[in-house]
């Protein structure tokens, strides 16, 4: 008898990356199993106790990417859609596809006859931020539109106005004594912009510490349950809410800007333009009472510290802009901006406008360089709002829109009227897609290009460190190889497949190098640092510096140049205790880089008057439309507003039946009186219309809502014909975006108003 021969034993090793699923940039440990001859696999993830920033934590979402690297819906070759069925094709089959169809429209109809729309994942993964522009360039159109105009564009352009450049003041979590949170749920969300891992473990210790958190929430969300106070207040009436809060403060003498007023251009301004904001007058729109107006003014300059941080919810409203603005007004009315335990600046290791040229001066912030074709939308950083994408495609006429990228997005299911755009997809010319999965979205593509899943590639938070609680810095190697192919051809990572793109857009085909495009990108961002008279490597020798970047390819050739001409960088050897891309491989929990630095006004300031600017002009011109609001009968509709589930994080992880699991997470919530009054009893369909459609969602009723409000979950209803997500198509989901209007917008952003949607709503 003969035995059979043993197998290879198993090794394990132990790897860590940064979860790039959220905004919180949670460390992780993964245990990885090898056999020889066999692909390694992950078969345990944990939280890094030992990460520099995050200490051990992890959501429920951070166990799971090894569900999403196996989800055997996951695309890991090329589709290309023949007969109206996708077909896997090879690489450069993919590629010849696209060049073959998309040249000769662009020839045809010009440059502006296509656009491109980018998700918020792309701000999760290093290869995205670092070469979407190449894409943006290959492609030679203006037509350019992203996830920003859901939900945050009102911030970005308040903080460019005022500060010169897209710099966020963030809250002090670790060291405020106060903290009101307006529009935010971090228990569910983690946080958003503003990068802090264990976000509702800080709010705890806040009140450990003996401080107070305050939530503004028209529903007791998971973070209003933990709350000191939870101040109920009616949809889209946070910008009123603190105008009176300023009012207050500016009328009782109270206000005490000093630390930042010599840096200041306005603050004379603000009582003649608060005025008409008592707290009576907001107390009728906020469905608050005036009492509570003032305590809350009171105790925000009576705290050793304090931070107001308003988020998602005060950008996705029809006041947006004047919400996000009056945030900073209220921190700089009650002394809490740039100050210890108020709201700070990150000094993040790279990519931070702040950092580069002369300190406390800029060029300033300019909106309006270009108009969309259709509905004359302003661009603001470069992008037009997402409501005018399916306007530039519907309509005829020199520039309609006919060809379409998407990379990381799904706008069928974030955009408002979401059916018009579905529609509006369906007669494009032809669509290309970088999704690793046919969605919503990504159904109506000829073809979609699958990046490598988050275990395969490398990692850096480009965007998110410079939102971040602490400045940390931490880089991850890939934990898993690249997939190669029954015939041999291996998967490119994300960043050629990119870069390939890109050439072939540009007119270069598909063969071009990507590491050409690499060294030249590295090599401009050299040059353009030794022209920099105020940074670290001011007259350099640009090919001394290239030399030590050694063979360095893809995206770490130009992380490594940007670590090093950074604020910690080592400046190319002569700074040798600094950052570079070797010195982050050998600290794989991170570098921590200090505490939120107060006093950094005037120097991060980028505006042309080297101040804050108070008072934009933009500013002016919509206060009008928000006084006039006060007299307006804010209880004549139902009105909808979103919600967020920690196990879930917008339509991207409805797939991973370990999170979707359990009792139905997408449904209505309702106040008992409401409910009452409709007719709609406790789990029964209901039925929810507005302008542009109407769902029918099971009935929650709970008093934890204010009357007056329904609330359902967004990122839901994959159970549309094409899609491929065979857990998400099962779950019981609607979209609630086929209620949102893609006319009700905040107009100075043009950002979607998702909230405070007017709606009637009764038994299905």
């Amino acid at each position: 008898m003969t035995t059979a021969p043993e197998a290879p034993e198993v090794q394990t090793r132990t790897a860590y990356r940064t979860c790039p699923l959220c905004e919180a940039t949670c460390g992780l440990e993964l245990t990885v199993a090898e056999r020889p001859g066999e692909t390694p696999v992950v078969v345990r993830i944990r939280g890094d106790r030992e990460d520099v920033f995050s200490k051990g934590f992890i959501c429920p979402k951070g166990s799971t990417l090894t569900h999403f690297h196996d989800d055997p819906d996951r695309l890991r070759r090329p589709v290309v859609k023949r007969n109206g069925e996708f077909v896997e094709v090879s690489w450069d089959e993919a590629f010849a596809t696209i060049e073959a169809n998309v040249l000769p429209l662009l020839n045809e109809h010009g440059r502006d006859a296509a656009a491109i729309y980018l998700g918020n994942p792309g701000a999760h993964n290093l290869a995205p931020m670092m070469f979407n522009r190449n894409l943006i360039q290959g492609l030679g159109s203006r037509n350019r539109f992203s996830a920003s105009t859901v939900d945050q564009r009102p911030k970005e352009i308040t903080s460019s106005i005022m500060f010169g450049s897209v710099t966020v003041p963030v809250p002090d979590l670790d060291r405020t004594q106060f903290i009101m949170l307006l529009g935010a749920n971090p228990h569910a969300s983690n946080g958003s912009l503003c990068t802090a891992p264990d976000f509702p473990g800080r709010l705890d210790r806040i009140q450990a510490r003996g401080g107070k958190v305050v939530v503004v929430d028209p529903r007791r969300s998971e973070t209003a349950e933990r709350a000191d106070e939870h101040v109920a207040i009616r949809p889209a009436t946070d910008a009123h809410l603190l105008a009176g809060i300023a009012h207050t403060m500016l009328a009782e003498g109270i206000a005490r800007p000093d630390n930042v007023a010599a840096h200041c251009n306005g603050l004379d301004r603000l009582p003649e333009l608060l005025a008409p904001y008592t707290p009576e007058a907001v107390a009728l729109a906020c469905g608050i009472s005036a009492d509570t107006v003032r305590r809350l003014a009171r105790e925000l300059v009576a705290a050793p510290c304090a931070a107001v941080y308003g988020r998602i919810g005060t950008c996705t409203q029809e006041f947006g802009t004047l919400a996000s603005w009056l945030v900073d007004v209220v921190n700089i009315l009650s002394g809490n901006l740039d100050r210890e335990g108020g709201a700070m600046f990150t000094k993040g290791a790279v990519g931070q406008p702040s950092s580069k040229g002369k300190p406390g001066s800029g060029k300033g912030f300019r909106m309006g360089r270009q108009v969309s074709r259709v509905g004359k939308h302003l661009e603001a950083l470069g992008e037009f709002p997402v409501t005018a994408l399916p306007e530039e495609i519907e309509t005829a006429g020199a520039g309609q829109v006919r060809v379409l990228v998407t990379n990381g997005g799904n706008p069928v299911s974030s955009n408002a009227n979401s059916n018009r755009l579905a529609k509006a997809l369906e007669s494009l010319g032809f669509m290309v897609s970088i999704d690793p999965y046919i969605n919503e979205t990504t159904r109506h593509a000829d073809v979609i290009l699958p990046p490598p899943s988050s275990l395969q590639k490398s990692h850096y938070d480009l965007a998110l460190y410079n939102f971040a609680v602490h400045n940390v810095a931490n880089y991850s190697p890939a934990i898993l190889p690249l997939e190669v192919g029954p015939d041999g051809e291996r998967q490119p990572d994300e960043w050629e497949i990119i870069l390939r793109l890109a050439s072939v857009l540009e007119g270069n085909g598909a063969h071009t190098d990507p590491n050409d495009t690499v060294r030249a990108g590295a090599r401009a961002m050299l040059e353009s640092a030794a022209r920099d008279e105020f940074g670290p490597v001011h007259g350099r020798n640009v090919d001394e510096m290239e030399a030590m970047l050694g063979d360095a390819s893809g995206p770490e050739r130009m992380l490594d140049v940007m670590l090093r001409t950074g604020p910690y960088g080592d400046a190319f050897g002569t700074r040798p205790d600094g950052l570079s891309l070797d010195v982050l491989r050998a600290n794989p929990h991170g570098v921590d880089l200090g505490e939120l630095e107060a006093g950094r006004i005037p120097n991060l300031l980028r505006t042309s008057s080297g101040r804050v600017e108070v008072v934009p002009d933009m500013i002016l011109t919509d206060l009008p439309r928000l006084e006039a609001s006060l007299q307006r009968d804010w209880d004549s509709s139902m009105v909808l507003i979103g919600r967020r589930h920690v196990r879930s994080n917008n339509s991207w992880m409805h797939n991973i039946r370990v999170l979707t699991k359990g009792r139905n997470r997408c449904t209505m919530q309702i106040h008992p009186e409401d409910a009452a009054r409709l007719g709609i009893t406790d789990g029964a369909p209901a039925r929810v219309a507005s302008r542009t459609g109407e769902v029918v969602v099971a009935a929650e009723i709970t008093d934890g809502i204010r009357p007056g409000v329904v609330s359902i979950p967004h990122g839901f209803g994959q159970d549309l014909p094409g899609v491929r997500l065979r857990v998400a198509s099962e779950y019981r989901g609607v979209n609630t975006n086929v209620l949102t209007d893609e006319y009700f917008v905040d107009p100075l952003s043009g950002n979607i108003a998702l909230n405070g949607v007017p709606v009637s709503v009764g038994p299905a």
